[in-house]
């Protein structure tokens, strides 16, 4: 009998075997009622979720490569299933330093596959937004996506310059995307303009805390909120007043 030829459909497979067999029904029912969007989840815990990845991504990477390895998570990035979105993300996230422009226009495509804010956010926080602070270049693509329709792809374009703005960079383009995105009505999108802006101002000069000031009359509240979170209470009061 011909020995069965190794695929990364065939290990993706196996994967979703995995996931589906070892996942909580009750968990899974928790994890839809977290989420506007409608879930497929299995219904796994994350810290599990993540020892299984780091085990598939050792065996995978040893026995195969790491072109297989990204082969098998462009497989498992497909669909509605919760887990499997992020399954592929914890595969590839501590392997970001050593991937590429194909890998980065890679994830970018999977923007399009995006079903709700879980799997956005591991995507762009965890494999897109490092890859920008080892190339700062890359950043250009967050205004292309800050212009699109789609609201994963707006919202993509404020995660993925957190990473940056922790080690104090890209406040010109955090500006200049804040002015494209501050009259942005999608709640997703304000969210995740109000989580880059909070970043920044956390980890930035005191010119950050200057250009939050700037903006408060123009910000809606869910985003000038966010953005002030980490400021002192009297600070805070200070500009959620104006």
């Amino acid at each position: 009998m011909p020995k069965r030829r190794i695929t990364p459909k065939y290990i993706a497979d196996h994967i979703r075997r995995v996931l589906k067999d070892g996942g909580s029904a009750p968990h899974a029912e928790g994890v839809q009622w977290f989420f506007k969007e409608e879930i497929k989840s299995r219904g796994w815990y994350t810290a599990e979720l993540r020892r299984v990845a780091v085990r598939f991504r050792r065996t995978i990477i040893q026995e195969q490569s790491l072109l297989f390895l990204i082969k098998v998570a462009d497989q498992l990035f497909r669909g509605r299933v919760l887990e499997e979105k992020v399954f592929a993300v914890l595969m590839l996230e501590k392997v970001t330093d050593q991937l590429g422009d194909p890998e980065f226009r890679l994830f970018e495509s999977w923007l399009d596959r995006i079903t709700s804010w879980a799997d956005h956010d591991g995507l762009v926080h965890y494999l897109i937004a490092p890859m920008i602070v080892t190339k700062p270049s890359r950043a250009r693509a967050v205004f292309v996506w800050a212009k699109s329709k789609n609201r994963w792809h707006r919202r993509a374009a404020c995660v993925a310059l957190i990473q940056g703005t922790r080690q104090k960079m890209f406040l010109p383009h955090i500006k200049r995307l804040s002015n494209l995105l501050l009259c942005d009505e999608d709640d997703m999108v304000q969210k995740g303009l109000g989580w880059l802006l909070r970043e920044t101002v956390k980890y930035g000069t005191p010119a950050t805390l200057t250009y939050i000031r700037q903006i408060r009359g123009r910000a809606s509240r869910l985003v000038l909120r966010t953005a002030c979170e980490t400021l002192s209470p009297a600070v805070r009061k200070r500009i959620l007043a104006a």
